[in-house]
């Protein structure tokens, strides 16, 4: 247990909160990689400054590849290698971070040398032998370290020749996106056929829309089942604006849930590149008002007298707002079954099994399903929520507190893996 903890101040009356959350973590990395990889200088604005986005920066920059940090790290000038990896070897220390690890990973196979990939001691747990496969698939040498397909990863890189690979479609999407940032500077054409259904699509759908942006077109079908990707050589230089987080922006739309009153996010609309956005839809379905703006989306939570309802909702798409989710359901009259999420096991913790425990913590009833969970809301308790090191159980869980007395979060510190600064702005949001 945790003796690094936080209390979390319960709020008086319904919100009336206007945020804007940091930049998104997904899009700052995908927009680093192919920054990284494009033929000139591009210019990133609004890059989210965390424990994930530092590891990455820090990492192409041992792979020769500099980038200078301005504006309190928000604007990133990145010189890009034209599709090259300067560096002919390195070591690549990627914390916990799934995007760093799976996207360098096929990242550095374009270039010739030796390169390992390292993290935590979670990230020894966390899959990515599906990965390793399809890029020895391509022509690539990478192996895996540790048992069942785990890293540390070498790569003893000569280029990427190309050619065809299968990709599971069910385990995680950032493998996928990680081999489509790095085939357009593979030496021949790719082609990439999924096996199974493709988990979070919307992911995989920024990652093209990023690519996109810098020059880079991928042929696909509507249903992500197959992509052909031609060589290029490097993508194109430019300057690129990120948007919010999204799945940051869950925790201040479900605190109007839990609380009532209103919450805008700032920033993001419903045509934003990211998924998570439909995160609202969930909480309409269990009886919040949501209100689209112009630059801007406004969840309203439960009138006085009010109460949320439970619903069954497919999360596969937005799969990292599941526990945020968990949060809004304690609130609601009546169970809340989460669906599509398998893959939320292999997480920076088993955001299932790990969830459940922590619910059941707060005096709700859970039951445990193989790719999700059923959650009976009862009578509240305080608790020292555990956290697992995983930054969205501490951001997700806090939000019980604004309504029950005495939550606990532990190890609090762990939200800068992607928002450094959560705590703070949760108390300035609830006390607008």
């Amino acid at each position: 247990m945790s003796t690094d903890s936080i209390e979390i101040t319960p709020v008086a009356g319904p919100l009336n909160a206007l945020v804007r959350p940091p930049g998104s973590k997904s899009l700052t990395n995908r927009a680093l990689v192919c920054a990284a990889l494009a033929d000139g200088e591009s210019t990133l604005t609004g890059a989210l400054v965390s424990d994930d986005t530092h590891v990455m920066i820090e990492g192409l920059g041992r792979l020769g590849i500099p980038i200078d940090v301005a504006d309190n790290g928000t604007t990133l000038r990145v010189a890009g290698a034209g599709g090259q990896i300067p560096a002919i070897e390195a070591d690549l220390f990627i914390g916990n971070s799934g995007t760093t690890v799976r996207f360098l990973t096929a990242m550095v196979t374009l270039g010739h040398g030796a390169f390992r990939l390292d993290g935590v001691p979670r990230m020894r747990e966390r899959p990515i032998g599906d990965l390793v496969k399809a890029l020895n698939a391509l022509g690539a040498t990478v192996r895996c370290e540790s048992p069942g397909g785990c890293p540390p990863v070498d790569v003893h890189a000569n280029g990427l020749p190309g050619g065809a690979a299968m990709v599971r479609g069910d385990i995680s999407s950032q493998f996928l996106s990680g081999l489509l940032m790095a085939c357009p500077c593979a030496d021949g054409s790719v082609t990439l056929e999924i096996e199974g259904e493709l988990v979070s699509k919307p992911y995989v759908a920024m990652t093209l829309e990023v690519m996109r942006s810098f020059g880079v077109e991928v042929s696909a079908p509507d249903d992500l089942s197959r992509f052909e990707i031609e060589p290029v050589g490097s993508y194109q230089p430019r300057d690129y604006a990120i948007e919010p987080d999204a799945s940051a922006a869950s925790y201040f739309w479900a605190a109007a849930a839990i609380c009532g009153g209103e919450v805008t996010v700032d920033g993001l609309t419903r045509n934003a590149l990211q998924g998570d956005v439909a995160f609202v839809d969930c909480l309409e379905k269990m009886g919040c008002r949501v209100e689209p703006l112009a630059d801007g989306i406004k969840v309203i939570g439960p009138a006085p007298g009010e109460k949320l309802r439970g619903a069954t909702l497919d999360m596969n798409a937005i799969s990292d707002t599941v526990q945020t989710l968990a949060a809004v359901a304690l609130f609601a009259d009546g169970p809340t079954e989460v669906t599509g999420v398998a893959h939320n096991r292999h997480k920076e913790t088993d955001r299932i099994a790990d969830l459940a425990t922590e619910l059941r913590r707060l005096g709700a009833s859970v039951d445990e399903k193989p790719d999700g969970l059923v959650i009976t809301p009862g009578e509240l308790r305080p608790a020292l929520v555990e956290t697992y090191d995983d930054h969205r159980m501490a951001m997700s869980l806090a939000l019980v507190g604004l309504k029950q007395q005495g939550v606990r979060i532990a190890n609090p510190s762990c939200t800068a893996k992607t928002y450094p600064n959560y705590f703070e702005d949760l108390a300035r949001a609830v006390q607008q």
